[in-house]
């Protein structure tokens, strides 16, 4: 592990617009281009994210390697150019590298804070590198280690606990009024893409059951064949409601589709039990006459925007301490990777420098049989003083803190071993 440089390129959606990310997300899945990385010399080790936001490199190659231009053309190909790569790229190393991974799996540097997609994405890539093999010791560790890092986060803080998309919030406010939501049926009225994602947040807290309601049957179908529920027309959702509890409706119509006296008449057959709509639609699609009606709860796009800001507030609180964390982990990491880097060649030097001095004391006092025994101890302390102060430079630039960029302690280690002639096997590697 001496003697190894961590490196992580990447581009996200902070620095690189989609039209740039799509011409580099992997349709293919991870096989073809981590096979590919195994290519490039100066590679030890690796792992390769890719999502709809980032595709990110976690690299350890050898210091005196020059790995970064091949990694740059891997990423973009020849579909842009390096000179225009260089505005989207970030590049980091060592300390630096492990902290934007740290952040990454806390999801503290997501488009949206506190989601916790990013974490099985990251997984999800660990295990495809595993299994090919691409990852060794070092990032095998420290993969692990972001993965806890992510743990210790959710479990100290509220990072993930307050909404802050339409979607999700409106899944919150329907868990304020059902509680439990695994026995509710929910009605999609509409399949666009808000939809969708209250479907996906509501499928995650265990619904009963999802309908779906669209102009287009053919897509309704779809949308419901995907979260194993069923599609009903347009014309029959009146009907509908009297066996679903959640609503929620985000047509593109231009004129209210759903109104008073018409929930009014299905409430009667409900016997009162509650209905909970959520209108995210612009223009409106419900009747906002709705909330006239006992039992019945009506959200618009605005109320669950305030809920959004506040929310957001709340996180941005909560983020404060997830970013200490993430500074502690990273120390923690540091300290143990120079340790790790740096001991067994502090070891190997102290080793060969006392065997030399040793050797040549023993030389010097085999041709002075006179010499009394306290004298020989005299001279060997001697000896340890000059080796203990030969070495007190070599071992303070060991021991001290890494330089920004490549100038870290991985490098450090191999200029001391090439320096003083330290072997792969002196040096415990």
């Amino acid at each position: 592990m001496p003697g190894e440089n961590i490196i992580l390129l990447g581009v996200n959606h902070k620095n690189t617009p989609v039209e740039i990310r799509e011409q580099i997300a992997l349709s293919g899945g991870y096989d073809e281009p981590l096979a590919a990385l195994k290519n490039i010399p100066g590679l030890r080790e690796y792992y390769l994210l890719s999502t709809c936001n980032r595709v990110e490199l976690l690299l350890v190659a050898d210091p005196l390697s020059n790995v970064e231009e091949n990694i740059i053309d891997f990423i973009f190909g020849d579909r842009i150019s390096r000179d225009e790569a260089q505005r989207y790229l970030y590049l980091l190393y060592g300390q630096k590298a492990v902290h934007h991974l740290f952040m990454v799996a806390a999801s503290l540097d997501s488009m949206v804070v506190g989601e916790a997609q990013i974490l099985g994405q990251l997984k999800e890539a660990y295990r495809h590198a595993a299994r090919l093999g691409c990852t060794g010791p070092l990032l095998n560790k420290l993969l692990h280690k972001s993965f806890s890092v992510a743990k210790r986060v959710r479990t100290e803080t509220a990072i993930g606990s307050s909404a802050v998309s339409i979607s999700y919030a409106a899944v919150q406010l329907a868990k304020k009024i059902f509680g439990n939501l695994k026995d509710k049926k929910v009605l999609l009225i509409g399949a666009g893409e808000m939809a969708e994602l209250a479907a996906e947040h509501l499928v995650g807290q265990g619904v009963g059951e999802v309908i779906v309601a669209n102009r287009t049957l053919a897509r309704a179908i779809d949308l419901a064949r995907r979260f194993r529920g069923k599609a009903v027309s347009i014309e029959e959702l009146v009907s509908q409601l009297e066996y679903v509890d959640i609503i929620i409706s985000s047509t593109g119509a231009t004129d209210i589709i759903l109104h008073k006296d018409e929930v009014k008449s299905v409430m009667r057959a409900r016997m009162n039990s509650p209905l909970f709509f959520i209108d995210i639609a612009v223009p409106r699609d419900l009747d906002p006459r709705l909330l006239e009606i006992d039992n019945v709860y009506l959200y618009d796009i605005d109320d669950l925007s305030n809920v959004v800001e506040i929310n957001k507030s709340e996180r941005d609180k909560e983020a404060v301490k997830a970013d200490r964390i993430v500074d502690e982990e990273t120390l923690k990491f540091q300290r143990w990777y120079q340790g790790v880097a740096v001991t067994p060649t502090i070891q190997a030097l102290k080793k060969k420098m006392d065997e030399i001095a040793l050797g040549e004391l023993d030389r010097t006092l085999s041709r002075m049989p006179q010499i009394a025994e306290v004298d020989r101890k005299t001279f060997a302390r001697m000896a340890e003083a000059m080796v203990a102060k030969i070495l007190h430079d070599p071992l303070m630039y060991l021991k001290s803190e890494s330089c920004a960029g490549r100038d870290n302690s991985d490098l450090k280690v191999t200029i001391v071993r090439e320096l003083f002639g330290l072997t792969k096997e002196e040096d415990g590697r």
